[in-house]
């Protein structure tokens, strides 16, 4: 039996307080009867607007944080705890995204530390691992992609498929317009699938969900979600578009 599908939006650097709370909102009249109880569905805002975006969100809609830091409290200027993600009431958190790892040097160490701290406190992790184009063709991206999950996995224990998601953003896909092929993005899944089952086990690996992302959108959702091992979507730039990303959830549901 296929895993719950789940769509989540990155809303990377965009959307203060006040167009959050209004995107909630709206998104609350939007959502199609029922789709949210069929799918989870998941909105990260910016730190400042987590707040703003809690208030008048659908219930059933989950919020994520775009990074955390993975101590609790310490003298780490700048820095947001999952003990403080938690008190705000933030279920999810994105780590290691191609972008942290690109402009801000994150290594798979610091998504390793990262993951821990987030399960320690109760959070979800939604890992992120993904090939640069340079890995693509000299075709090494599915040992770069090994590696980076058991790396972040490392000493991870998890009691259930639902304490841990995992996105695969190929590097070259993310903004540019470019998608992975379903089958492409298939392959992938089922490298990830495969390295999931050995860390935890056949009966926990074979259902955390899997997610795609990477230039997504209406019109190649539909096909990237029949694959077997691609439980959903982490979606960037189209999900600041409320028609879009409703119209994203739509689609989804309809494969229910």
């Amino acid at each position: 039996m296929k895993p719950r599908y789940f769509v989540a939006g990155n809303w990377k650097l965009n959307k203060g307080a006040a167009e959050s709370a209004t995107f909630m909102k709206a998104l609350s009249g939007a959502l199609p009867a029922g789709a949210a109880r069929d799918i989870d569905v998941v909105i990260a805002p910016p730190f400042t607007s987590l707040p703003a975006a809690l208030g008048p969100g659908p219930k059933d809609v989950s919020l994520a944080a775009q990074d955390v830091f993975w101590e609790d409290r310490g003298a780490f200027t700048g820095e947001v705890s999952a003990s403080m993600l938690r008190e705000l009431g933030v279920r999810y958190c994105i780590v290691g995204h191609s972008e942290r790892r690109l402009y801000f040097q994150e290594t798979d160490r610091m998504v390793n530390l990262k993951t821990c701290a987030l399960l320690r406190n109760g959070i979800r992790p939604i890992v992120c691992v993904g090939e640069r184009s340079d890995d693509r063709r000299a075709g090494t991206m599915q040992s770069v992609v090994k590696f980076q999950l058991s790396s972040a996995l490392f000493d991870v224990s998890i009691k259930g498929p639902d304490e841990l998601v995992i996105a695969y953003e190929p590097v070259w896909a993310i903004g540019t317009g470019n998608v992975a092929t379903p089958r492409q993005a298939e392959d992938m899944h089922e490298i990830i699938r495969r390295t999931l089952e050995k860390c935890f086990g056949v009966d926990i690996g074979s259902r955390v969900r899997i997610l795609y992302g990477g230039s997504v959108n209406t019109d190649n959702i539909g096909g990237l979600v029949d694959m077997d091992n691609i439980n959903g979507a982490l979606i960037g730039g189209v999900s600041l578009d409320l028609d879009k990303f409703i119209r994203i959830i739509t689609l989804i549901s309809q494969k229910e």
